[in-house]
């Protein structure tokens, strides 16, 4: 089969879905959303025989137990995929909505409208849920979605959008609405990002080297984030206990995720108070601390720390620390090191928390909170399907919203312009 073909005939296929969707409404999308749930459940056996298959090729390829584990399905997963999709069928529909309205003086009424992006083209590693996840999501949000997994999942991925397609069509969605390329070449990939004018958003899920092959190879807009460097500021107003738990949390609570704190930075007005107990329940929890000069002479037995390691996101329970002059020096690092996705300032001073919101410039800043808490779902979204550090159209976690794009309409009554 002629690759760029097979690929351009499956981008086509979703942009006539795309244009089916665009007409269904909220009742015709829940209701399918909430069949393939049922048909996800009623064929658990069916995706965990497939899964099988994914785990073996894993185990054969020496893929960590971490890597397996993620590839991994059982009916608890299942369920847990298919709960994933009745919440968002239960999400308010964003499509249609009319968010601004105002009045000219010629009489008319200029407003602004949310409407589907089109066709979205998601590209990702590994765990099978983004299948259904992103499925979902996009669907809701009246978009046609071209999936791309990787080749790790491949028969838990062409099982997942089997069935999804079956149940939507048996429910009067365009099967179109969800294609999936099941050819494991990279060369597709590549294929597939030269669709511009086809494809109208492409969302890369995955490690960085992914996220900056898809970004540099694209003619078609990409919303990404290429990693999470994270940092805390425990400034010298800050309430220490509360602080030492959100540092905990934002290092431990599940350090391979993109908003785990990477540095935390401390005011050396209450270093000497803050760091022993800080660094002790650390090492109590395993954590590898690497520390700057003042830090290493208040907290001796750890590793120095290197300018490079400033730019690293450990993924893991490596932490850097370093003890700054004030927030002013804290703001300068996080400016030079920060991959603008999650920054927090701990703090009971009303005035620093505030120019600390106003100055930092990343997707999500926070004050007397975990970094942990930027996810979709914890600010109330519902569901994600990433989290975006780019500047335009969208900005921080990415839910239904972040999945339409707006137009202008009008409503007149014969003006016309002189």
């Amino acid at each position: 089969m002629d690759l760029k073909r097979y690929v351009h005939d499956l981008a086509m296929e979703a942009k006539t879905g795309a244009r089916s969707l665009a007409k269904a409404s909220s009742a015709q999308k829940n209701h399918a959303l909430i069949k393939m749930a049922e048909a996800l459940k009623q064929r658990a056996s069916e995706l965990i025989s497939e899964n099988r298959k994914d785990i073996a090729y894993a185990e054969q390829k020496g893929l960590s137990k971490a890597m397996v584990d993620r590839l991994a399905l059982n009916e608890k997963r299942i369920n847990e995929i298919a709960e994933g999709l009745v919440e968002v069928a239960q999400l308010p529909d964003p499509v249609g909505e009319v968010i601004k309205m105002w009045q000219r003086p010629n009489g008319m009424t200029v407003g602004k409208m949310r409407v589907p992006i089109g066709v979205i083209g998601i590209i990702y590693e590994s765990r099978p849920n983004v299948t259904a996840d992103a499925t979902s999501l996009c669907l809701k949000a009246g978009n046609a979605v071209i999936l791309r997994g990787g080749s790790e999942a491949i028969n838990s991925n062409k099982a997942i959008v089997n069935i999804l397609r079956k149940a939507a069509k048996d429910n009067g969605i365009h099967e179109g609405a969800i294609t999936f390329i099941d050819m494991p070449d990279r060369e597709a990939v590549m294929e597939m990002l030269k669709l511009e004018g086809i494809i109208d958003l492409i969302i890369p899920r995955g490690g960085e080297g992914l996220i900056r092959a898809v970004t540099e190879n694209s003619r078609i807009p990409v919303l990404k984030h290429y990693k999470g460097v994270c940092h805390v500021f425990v400034d010298r107003d800050a309430d220490l206990k509360m602080a030492e738990d959100i540092c905990f949390n934002a290092k431990v609570q599940r350090p391979g995720t993109c908003n785990a704190m990477e540095t935390m930075l401390v005011d050396e007005a209450i270093a000497k108070k803050f760091l022993p107990r800080m660094l002790k329940r650390f090492k109590a929890a395993r954590v590898q601390v690497k520390g700057c000069p003042k830090t290493v002479a208040i907290f001796t037995g750890i590793k120095k720390v290197k300018g490079k390691d400033f730019y690293n996101e450990y993924l893991d329970l490596i932490l850097n620390v370093k003890v700054v002059k004030n927030m002013d020096d804290a703001m300068e690092h996080i400016a030079k090191y920060s991959s603008a996705h999650s920054d927090t300032i701990v703090t009971e001073n009303y005035a620093r928390a505030m120019r600390f919101l106003r100055e930092v410039d990343s997707s999500a800043v926070l004050v007397n909170a975990s970094t942990r808490l930027n996810d979709g779902y914890q600010f109330g979204l519902g569901a994600e399907i990433g989290i975006s550090t780019d500047k335009i159209h969208a900005r921080g976690p990415m839910g239904l919203e972040e999945l339409t794009c707006t137009k202008f309409i009008v409503l007149g009554s014969g003006q016309i312009r002189e």
